[in-house]
């Protein structure tokens, strides 16, 4: 267990630093300093209005940061925020594709609109393959998907744009238990290959399965953060006792550590 790490680091894929948001002058975030590097895998844990969403948004520059900044892959989101979202795929709690397009159709759509035509007919096909999209899924209308399938479709575009950075907004809800450890076996491909993976969860037991760090955001603040070491995972009970009781609005103890 260790407080977070306030060290700003120019090499990380996502970076913020003292970054404070505000909407209408309340304060959703309050100096928070983050960095997640290529190859790792970052869950962001904490209650409902704690400003997960709004870390999310800060990167993909849909808020202006009051004070402070935001950098992924070295671009500042808000002086640059056409470069630095071009290292980004987002993968929303509900993904956005078009049910009456096939999940092939759909990749070829969105690769065309942001002027990545896809120059190699089978290079569709290997980022389906690579999330583990069943070939015989592939041509058919997603409307018949289900979430799980709908993630791999977002997640093989990621793939197709090369994207360095992943965003995961509650990646988890709505899955079974099947479908919550295939994405959890995919989250550890894709940080194997070199990929930075951001997600906000509630999910704490499948963030302890996947993630390199947990993070704790209270009161707009990332107030502790735990650290995977070696091929041990993180003490569950342990993050479990600490989530629940960080959350708590009667823990006034916390707050007052926090």
């Amino acid at each position: 267990m260790t407080m977070p790490n306030n060290t700003a680091n120019d090499k990380a894929a996502l970076a913020a630093s003292a970054l404070e948001v505000s909407y209408h002058a309340a304060p959703v975030l309050r100096g928070v300093d983050l960095h997640v590097h290529r190859g790792e895998i970052y869950a962001l844990l904490g209650g409902n209005g704690a400003g997960k969403s709004t870390m999310i948004n800060a990167f993909l520059g849909f808020v202006r940061p009051a004070s402070g900044s935001v950098h992924v892959c070295g671009h500042d989101v808000a002086q640059d925020p056409l470069p630095a979202r071009a290292q980004l795929a987002y993968v929303p709690e509900n993904v956005a594709l078009y049910e009456h397009l096939s999940a092939r159709e759909n990749i070829d759509y969105f690769m065309r609109l942001a002027g990545m035509p896809m120059k190699d007919s089978d290079a569709i096909g290997q980022a389906l393959h690579a999330v583990g999209l069943d070939p015989a899924a592939w041509d058919r209308r997603l409307g018949g998907f289900s979430k799980g399938m709908r993630q791999k479709v977002a997640i093989a575009l990621a793939l197709a744009r090369n994207a360095p950075v992943l965003l995961l907004d509650e990646p988890n809800t709505g899955l079974d238990p099947q479908a919550t450890s295939e994405l959890n076996r995919l989250l550890k491909q894709l940080r194997a290959q070199d990929i930075a993976v951001f997600m906000v969860t509630h999910d704490l037991l499948s963030a302890a399965e996947v993630a390199d760090r947990i993070g704790f955001l209270a009161q707009g603040r990332i107030v502790e953060e735990f650290h995977a070491s070696g091929p041990e995972r993180f003490d569950v009970r342990l993050l479990y006792r600490h989530y629940a009781g960080r959350i708590a609005p009667q823990d006034a103890a916390w707050s007052r550590q926090a």
